[in-house]
């Protein structure tokens, strides 16, 4: 006999694990709960969500409630009375009332060592505070975001090449993986859950605009954590030559300068080195200048002659 599910997530992210629950004959994914279609693009277009995507396409029922407390489709998934809540990604919290409806319980899985990294933007917080390794966190919900007893984790590195991009693609695998681990010893009762310790508990709110701005007086080397950490999106930005300016990609340099953080040390002809925090330098590669297209730093030179040597070219303002 199957063991019943649902599944409650919203991104690509969350669609692998999901994935996996369908293929495997063990689980019976008796519905979905997932965000509302938002508009999208500069066409406004109506989109479903990754995982509504493929319920669909699986004929597996959709629920998609604007909160969920008190909603009709809390109650359907109470009334499903499922032996699993399986949440990745969902982006809202769930009641008490539906969390204490699954049968054997009702867990998460989180792309965060916890208890480090609560919240909704744990991977690109562990990438721009230039953390070593990151992981997956499969925990009991409770009531406080993120806060229920670990279950199992598994970390993996973070390189430089990583971004959050390739990150939410690796942690994604990961945590299918071991969510397909953990599932059989839940249902066996075979289980050691440890409780976060609540002195290492660090906090990953989504990111607002005012944190998009990177502050270059940093070392070269953390502006290129914030950029990697805020790329596919909403990408970090600088006021370069006056402008607000999208940085796609930076590359930080070995040499050292005694110009002041956000001066240009030089300029080549495919390349514009600039000056960070702690004498350090880096190299821009990619950006987009407010109202235009993203381009690389030739293409961007071009426009841009009176960058030269010394030139205060980051500022505070537009």
């Amino acid at each position: 006999m199957s063991v019943s599910v649902v599944f409650m997530g919203t991104p690509q992210f969350a669609v692998p694990i999901l994935q996996a629950l369908i293929d495997d004959e063990a689980y019976d994914v008796k519905a979905v709960v997932t965000q509302p279609d938002r508009r999208v693009g500069r066409k406004h277009e109506l989109r479903a969500t990754p995982v509504k995507e493929l319920a669909v396409k699986y004929g597996i029922e959709v629920l998609q409630p604007e909160k969920l407390s008190g909603s009709p489709e809390m109650q359907r998934v109470i009334d499903l009375a499922p032996d699993f809540e399986i949440t990745a990604a969902f982006g809202q919290f769930l009641p008490v009332k539906m969390l204490e409806a699954a049968k054997i319980a009702a867990i998460n899985v989180h792309g965060s060592l916890l208890p480090k990294y609560r919240g909704g933007a744990p991977i690109q917080y562990s990438i721009i505070n230039g953390d070593q390794e990151t992981g997956v966190t499969i925990m009991y919900m409770v009531k406080a975001m993120d806060a229920g007893d670990i279950i199992a984790q598994k970390a993996i590195p973070i390189t430089k090449q990583d971004d959050s991009g390739t990150m939410f693609e690796k942690l994604s695998l990961l945590g299918r993986d071991l969510l397909m681990e953990t599932l059989p010893k839940m249902i066996a009762g075979d289980v050691q859950p440890v409780k976060q310790d609540p002195e290492k508990v660090v906090f990953s709110p989504n990111i607002t605009s005012e944190q998009e701005r990177i502050d270059y007086r940093l070392p070269a080397d953390r502006i290129d954590d914030k950029v990697r950490g805020l790329r596919p999106f909403p990408i970090g930005n600088m006021i370069i030559d006056g402008l607000q300016t999208k940085i796609y990609d930076v590359t930080p340099l070995d040499e050292k300068t005694d110009l002041a953080p956000g001066q240009v040390v030089r300029v080549e002809k495919h390349a514009l080195i600039l000056a960070a925090g702690d004498r350090t330098t880096y190299r821009i590669n990619r950006l987009k200048p407010k109202g235009k297209r993203e381009m690389d730093i030739t293409s961007y030179l071009n426009g841009h002659q009176n960058l030269k040597q010394g030139v205060q070219a980051i500022t505070d303002e537009e």
